[in-house]
């Protein structure tokens, strides 16, 4: 979820990124079993176990209302938010790609999106860039971006939610020029960001992952490292959207980081749900509340 909530096109974060990307997955992970609602102050006891503050959550989830991420819901008579629809669907959609990804292959071939947007609609421009960038394409020219096929279906889909597929042609092919592709797709894509933000997920788990081979964590000690886990994991399948391997240079570190985060998601899930479970029900003591969002 979280790339398409809290980056700007040019994935530079918001000035509440620090925040707003945790709240959020508090709300994919534990509001949508609760009937997609959290108390205020199920959010800020959840957030304390996070190290954040009230004020501090206070003000993020006032910006993601403002933003219409988040609604204000008031249920027997307790003030909370739930879950735009739109946020909803972005959410669901994010979870195929962060727990379902398949790797592409060659064979698969490949999606070609061109856009011609007239002079005077010029804003639709950006407003499509963002959302191919979101998706994860790559850039062949100004009007041309490419994608493995295998994103066709979720293009296309994205596309009309936001009403731009009038101005998008979605193509679908192989590559036909001779010689090698993987110097294209260095060019199509960043590959050396995203092997740094691969290399930067790695070094802030790893520590965590041998922890987690030496002893049994608690529910609580599972819970303050899988929410920022999979938030900061949330974001790199968008960048990288599952580009073939034999495209990529040798002991890529998106495979080692995408199996560093299943191992940690398969283990740590269910002990963190078991104590946001607990927050949320009242059976864990919650920090006072005070003031209203």
């Amino acid at each position: 979820m979280a790339p398409p909530l809290t980056n700007d096109a040019d994935g530079r974060r918001q000035p509440d990124a620090g925040l707003a990307p945790l709240i959020v997955s508090l709300f994919a992970l534990y509001a949508r079993p609760e009937g997609n609602w959290l108390s205020i102050s199920a959010v800020v006891a959840l957030m304390a176990d996070l190290g954040v503050d009230a004020q501090a959550v206070r003000s993020a989830i006032w910006r993601l209302k403002r933003r219409g991420i988040l609604l204000s819901e008031r249920r027997a008579r307790a003030a909370g938010y739930s879950l735009a629809t739109s946020t909803l669907e972005i959410i669901s959609e994010g979870d195929v790609r962060i727990f379902e990804r398949a790797r592409a292959t060659v064979d698969d071939g490949w999606v070609l999106a061109v856009f011609s947007v007239p002079e005077s609609e010029r804003q639709r421009r950006h407003e499509i860039r963002v959302e191919l960038t979101r998706l994860g394409f790559g850039t062949v020219s100004p009007g041309v971006w490419i994608a493995p096929a295998t994103l066709v279906s979720e293009a296309d889909h994205s596309l009309t939610r936001r009403g731009l597929s009038s101005y998008v042609d979605l193509f679908i092919g192989s590559y036909a020029k001779s010689g090698s592709l993987r110097g294209s797709v260095d060019t199509w894509w960043d590959l050396d960001e995203l092997r740094e933000l691969y290399g930067d997920f790695l070094s802030a788990y790893r520590p965590a992952r041998r922890r987690m081979s030496a002893r049994a964590f608690t529910p609580r000690e599972a819970f303050e490292i899988y929410v920022p886990l999979l938030t900061d994991w949330r974001r790199l399948p968008y960048r990288d959207p599952g580009l073939p391997l034999s495209l990529l240079p040798p002991n890529w570190k998106g495979e080692i980081a995408s199996e560093l985060f299943v191992e940690m998601n398969t283990t740590l899930r269910p002990l963190a749900r078991k104590h946001a479970t607990a927050l949320i029900h009242g059976t864990a003591k919650a920090p006072p509340l005070e003031a209203s969002t």
